[in-house]
């Protein structure tokens, strides 16, 4: 039986949610070109989902020498499974891959630009700040605006609210309309999109099986009994759906003026 708790923030989420998923950007998609300037955009925020996971990897279990056994096994090896299925999946031919390198293969194989995400990449691995590094290749605002928030709650530090915002800001956020909307232009364009209509699978059959239930088991770990924590998981996650509902505001922008 699912957690009251969590019920009240459902609840308190879903016309939030609803604008996310009935979201006039769907609609907006009936090209190869409108489908590429989506991944351009959300791509970013495939790679900060990672950021949230490894900061409750960190936190939940032990990673360092010498190791000690930690207070909660059953939480950490819930973000354990999370992480090897999200930094380790299987592609579509069977190759060990990221889930964020899994879908740089679908904008590649889609004729996306990559070079804007690579090259933000490859200034990050060199040490530098993720928001410094945005504002300097100007990224659009929208995406900026996502990944402040994205390490705000990560900057704060506070665990169950790094999980709220790792849970309900997720990428179950993408119905499955649109799904439907991708294989209708894949008809169309054969195998261009076929390693994107996998990601999508693959993705959503994640969250909603195996991923999903975890997140949500976690966050009852992590508060408890404490009311304070679960007020703190509704802003933390309200806050997570704003900003999404942010990006996906300027996708549409983007895909409307056609400039990619």
């Amino acid at each position: 039986m699912e957690n009251t708790q969590i019920q009240n923030i459902e609840k308190k989420l879903s016309p939030l949610r609803e604008k996310l998923i009935q979201h006039e950007l769907y609609k907006n998609i009936n090209t190869t070109y409108d489908l590429r300037v989506f991944m351009q955009h959300h791509v970013y925020a495939v790679w900060d989902f990672m950021s949230l996971a490894k900061f409750l990897q960190q936190q939940l279990t032990c990673i360092k020498v010498p190791w000690v056994p930690v207070k909660d096994t059953a939480t950490a090896r819930m973000i354990n499974e999370i992480v090897w299925g999200e930094e380790t999946d299987i592609d579509r031919h069977g190759n060990p891959v990221s889930h964020f390198e899994m879908y740089l293969q679908a904008m590649k194989s889609a004729g996306a630009n990559l070079s804007p995400i690579t090259d933000f990449i490859d200034h990050v691995q060199g040490g530098l700040d993720p928001l410094a590094v945005a504002r300097a290749l100007d990224v659009d605002e929208s995406i900026y605006k996502f990944l402040q928030y994205t390490f705000q709650v990560i900057d704060k530090g506070e665990l169950h609210r790094v999980a709220a915002a790792f849970t309900w800001g997720r990428e179950d956020l993408i119905p499955d309309m649109f799904t439907s909307i991708v294989k209708d232009i894949n008809s169309r364009e054969r195998e261009r999109l076929d390693d994107f209509v996998y990601y999508l699978e693959r993705h959503i059959e994640l969250d909603a099986d195996e991923h999903g239930p975890m997140a949500m088991k976690m966050i009852e770990n992590l508060c408890g009994n404490d009311e304070q924590k679960w007020e703190d998981c509704l802003d933390a996650a309200y806050k997570a759906l704003e900003t999404r509902l942010v990006l996906w505001d300027g996708i549409l922008e983007s895909t409307a003026a056609k400039v990619s």
